[in-house]
C-alpha cells in the first residue's frame, strides 16, 4: 500500500463520514434540504436574468453604435464638399 492510500486511515479519518456542515436536518429529502435547493434555483434564475439582460444590452447597444457610425459614414458621403 501507497502512503496515499493509508494516510486517511492512519489519521483516523472516516471518508464516509458526514462534513461538519452536514447534519441530520440536512439530509437529502428533508425540508431544509428542500428549502437550500430552492434557495439556489432562485439564485441562479436571478443570474440567468442578468446575464440575459446584459447580453441582450451589449447586444442592443453595439447595434445602436454600429447604427450611429453608418449614419456618419452616410452623411459624410452625401455632404457637399
Amino acid at each position: 500500500m501507497s502512503a496515499r492510500t493509508t494516510a486517511p486511515v492512519e489519521a483516523g479519518i472516516q471518508e464516509d463520514a458526514p462534513m461538519s456542515h452536514e447534519t441530520s436536518a440536512a439530509q437529502p429529502g428533508r425540508p431544509a434540504e428542500k428549502k437550500n435547493r430552492k434557495a439556489r434555483k432562485d439564485e441562479e434564475g436571478w443570474f440567468e436574468r442578468g446575464v440575459a439582460l446584459r447580453a441582450g444590452f451589449y447586444i442592443f447597444g453595439t447595434h445602436l453604435f454600429a447604427g450611429f457610425i453608418w449614419l456618419l459614414f452616410y452623411l459624410g458621403e452625401h455632404a457637399h464638399k
